[in-house]
């Protein structure tokens, strides 16, 4: 089917209760395309009208398998929630959500109002922040032994034995860390869910990509009311300050509760 070369579809970042849309004025979204609100029976969604062609279906399967574009929409969809955030409580849609028409998004709030309802009284007057605890072995100082190196060897000894031996001990001492690191993710865990009105574990990042030093052994977010957020923070900076040598624990936020907005069917492209 042929797309109207002129026809406009809506980019939806995010879904709220009404607020006053006038701080969004002059804002701009994806493709540079201006933001505006559409409210409707007590629901508000913040959009962008973007070129249907560019985000039917068939264009946005192209377009998806293109990291340079799905870094660009994701910095100007996260620019554009990090901007509503501060006005409202607001459920993050996920990236690329567009419906064809203002219409549509109307009938997507009704669709899944109770969806929305659900999720913005959970966000109401919450903050994320983000924990991730890492094992670096190698932050104790103990480089990797050379082949065959005869320093070292006890008596008698052959510098093969040596190094085998000091392969097992450096072994023992990076299994010592995933230890004490698997008991810091259990402490810290239960010292920020005092705080947390819910927690969600992630992926572990892969160093190959996050290029940060060590293993990454716990990648959670927390969800935090507003009240808390300073008891959060600091229990998080002493825990920070007692990780034992060879782990590393990073606190991140606050952000917008994007791992909390779970819509169930809220967000389906038209």
């Amino acid at each position: 089917m042929s797309v109207d070369e002129g026809a406009l579809a809506r980019y939806v970042y995010a879904v709220a209760r009404p607020f006053d849309p006038a701080p969004l004025a002059g804002l701009t979204g994806v493709g540079g395309h201006p933001v505006e609100a559409v409210a409707h029976r007590g629901l508000l969604a913040v959009v962008s009208p973007v070129p249907l062609r560019e985000f039917d279906e068939a264009a946005l399967k192209a377009k998806l398998e293109d990291l340079g574009w799905l870094e660009r929409v994701a910095r100007a969809h996260h620019a554009v929630v990090d901007a509503v955030m501060p006005l409202a409580a607001a459920v993050p849609l996920r990236l690329a959500t567009v419906y064809r028409g203002e219409e549509r998004v109307r009938a997507a709030l009704d669709e899944d109002r109770a969806v929305f309802e659900r999720a913005l009284d959970r966000l109401s007057g919450r903050l994320e922040f983000g924990v991730k605890i890492y094992a670096d072995p190698g932050s104790r100082g103990e480089p990797e032994p050379a082949p065959a190196a005869p320093a070292g060897a006890e008596p008698g000894e052959s510098p093969g034995r040596a190094y085998l031996r000091r392969r097992r001990e450096q072994r023992r001492r990076r299994d010592d860390s995933w230890q004490v690191a698997a008991a810091l993710v259990e402490r810290v865990d239960a010292a920020l869910r005092e705080w947390a009105d819910a927690m969600a574990r992630h992926r572990p990042q892969d160093a190959a990509l996050s290029k940060a030093p060590g293993e990454n052994v716990l990648n959670a977010a927390y969800l935090v009311a507003e009240d808390d957020a300073e008891g959060f923070l600091r229990t998080a900076a002493r825990l920070r300050d007692e990780a034992p040598e060879g782990t590393r624990v990073e606190v991140s936020g606050p952000w917008a509760p994007y791992s909390f907005a779970g819509l169930d069917r809220a967000g389906e492209p038209a």
